[in-house]
Formats: C-alpha cells, structure tokens, sequence
C-alpha cells in the first residue's frame, strides 16, 4: 500500500459518514475521568494568537517551542539522531489528555524522579526526552532553544494548579503495571493487523519526500532502549488510548499488552546508561527495567547486548549526570 492510498484510508477513518450510519465510522473508547481529578484542557494556538496580555515576544518564543516539538527533526543530528518528534509520543500537539500531555511537567516540577534518584527541574526532564526518547543530547541548558522549550510546556500549564498531581489523562499508566500472560506470537498477530499498515512490517516507519510521515517502533532510527515508551506498560497504554490512528480504544486492553510486548521485544539503540554490560546495566537500573524487555532473552536472543547506539556518534550525553544536595 503506496503513500496516498494510507492518506486516503485514514481519511475514510476519520470522517464520519453520517449518511450511512447513525452510529461512529469507528469505536472510540477512552477512559472516564475518575472522581476528584483535575481535568485541564491546555489553549491552542489560537487561544495564544488571541491573548492580548502575552508580550509579543512571549509569543514568538512559545510558538518556536512549539515548533520544535512539532517538528524536532528539523534538529537530526544535531539534538536528534532518529526518526522521532516530539509529538509522536505526545499528540496533539503535547496537549491532548491519555496521550502523555507534557504541561504537568510544569506544574510538578520541580520533584523527585525515579527514573535518576534525583530532584529534576523542567529543563532536566525535557533533556531526558530528548536523551531517551530521541536517542540523540538535549539543547544546553539556559540555551536560547532549551527556554523555547520550557515557555511552551508552561504556556500549555496554563491556568492549572502548581503541585496538583492527581491530575486526569496524565502520563501513559492508565492499564496499570502488572503485566498479564504475554505471548510473543499474539502480540505480532495484533501487530501485523492494526500497526504494520502505517509503521511496516519491520517497525521501520514510514516517509514521505524524506520526511517521517509515521514513526519507527524499532531499529537504529527508533527510540533506544532507556526511553520510558520501552516499558510495556507505559506502551500499552499508550497504545489502547492512542492507537490504531483515528481509533482509539478500539483494541481490548489484552491486544494493547500484547502488541506493546511484541514492540518492546525487538531491538534497538543502546540504553545511554550503559554500563558495557546489558546484565549488569539491567541490575543497576533494575526500578525502570523491571518494566521492560531490556536484558531478557526473548525467541533465544539477549536483548540489548550490543555497543550499537543507531546514527548517534556517541553513547551517553553529557546532560545525563547524577544530583545530590548533600
């Protein structure tokens, strides 16, 4: 299937043929919100256009900080060494609820992570996207680029209360964290089903006029392995609240663990934190690789025991460094 025939396919899925048929093109099945949550809906971009109070050069820094997370390959090979922007994990534009909304970060940050044992600031949380996620080094902290960024996470804040974190349709954990029975085989059937018409049958995405049109789930142009979407819990709620495009919760939550398993057990870039031994990099960060594939041996093969860290020239960036106040 060509490029404009996949166009014309989610067309089909996204507009409703009222004349047809009373009921949706397609089931939508998101979650309810649960009682004495606070439900933000972030502005838009006209809501910015339209805001007299913001300085106009207020404006200009919050829409370059959008326009880096839209378009974050515009900076491949320079913060960005794969195939990813920052909105294929965070859609809609970084403020749509069940799709990992990034304004929280705003409102609960500064706060202690597990992810790195240490008290993170906004910027540090936003380098660790662009470490993990976009397998590539973050823009210099206080960096002209790295303010644009911070100014368009707190713009999306805004109007929400600082330090609230029982916060609806927040993050990618909406299936919880204990794993069902997997099966490797199930996973790719839903796989080769729902996800390979638009990502390939390898996972390798797809491009149109050199430009990512649909992400990688694997491989050296895919996330590596210490981003958060490679624990299968954060993926499989991503998945069931997101996908197939233009279908959200139409797959059961058993088909969402499953493909997000069948995802996370396939290789891909080395974990930055790489010790230069999978096993002993595994133990080490045992709180976040507990929830993943990384140093297990799936079909025969130890996954992540390898030096290959995708078209980054460089293991570990230098804005991943341990914080103590002691």
């Amino acid at each position: 299937m060509n490029y404009k025939e996949i166009t014309a396919l989610f067309t089909g899925l996204l507009i409703s043929n009222a004349a047809l048929s009373a009921e949706p093109a397609v089931p939508v099945n998101l979650p309810e919100f649960k009682e004495g949550q606070y439900v933000h809906q972030a502005p838009s971009v006209q809501d910015l256009e339209n805001n007299d109070s913001i300085h106009p050069e207020l404006k200009k820094v919050i829409l370059k900080g959008r326009d880096m997370f839209m378009n974050t390959q515009q900076f491949r090979g320079e913060y960005v060494f794969n195939d990813m922007n920052c909105k294929s994990c965070h859609m809609g534009e970084g403020r749509r609820n069940w799709s990992g909304p990034v304004w929280p970060a705003a409102t609960t940050l500064p706060d202690f992570r597990g992810k790195n044992q240490h008290v993170n600031s906004l910027e540090e949380r936003i380098a660790g996207c662009f470490s993990f996620s976009m397998n590539g080094t973050p823009p210099a902290y206080g960096s002209d680029d790295m303010l644009a960024m911070v100014a368009y996470h707190r713009w999306l804040a805004t109007g929400a209360p600082v330090y609230e974190k029982n916060i609806g349709g927040r993050g990618f954990s909406h299936l919880g964290r204990e794993k069902p029975a997997l099966d490797y085989d199930k996973g790719k059937a839903v796989y080769t089903e729902n996800c390979a018409i638009c990502h390939g049958d390898s996972g390798q995405g797809q491009h149109k006029d050199g430009e990512v049109v649909f992400p990688p789930l694997w491989g050296d142009n895919s996330y590596n392995w210490g981003a958060g979407m490679t624990r299968v819990f954060t993926a499989a709620s991503f998945i069931k609240n997101n996908m197939p495009l233009g279908k959200p919760g139409s797959l059961t939550d058993d088909e969402a663990w499953q493909v997000a398993n069948y995802i996370n057990s396939q290789e891909r870039p080395q974990d930055p934190r790489y010790t230069g031994d999978v096993k002993e990099t595994r133990e080490k960060y045992l709180n976040f690789h507990k929830h993943t594939n990384y140093g297990t041996v799936v079909n025969g093969k130890l996954l992540g025991d390898h030096d290959n860290t995708g078209s980054k020239p460089f293991l570990k960036p230098d804005a991943l460094k341990p914080r103590t106040f002691d």
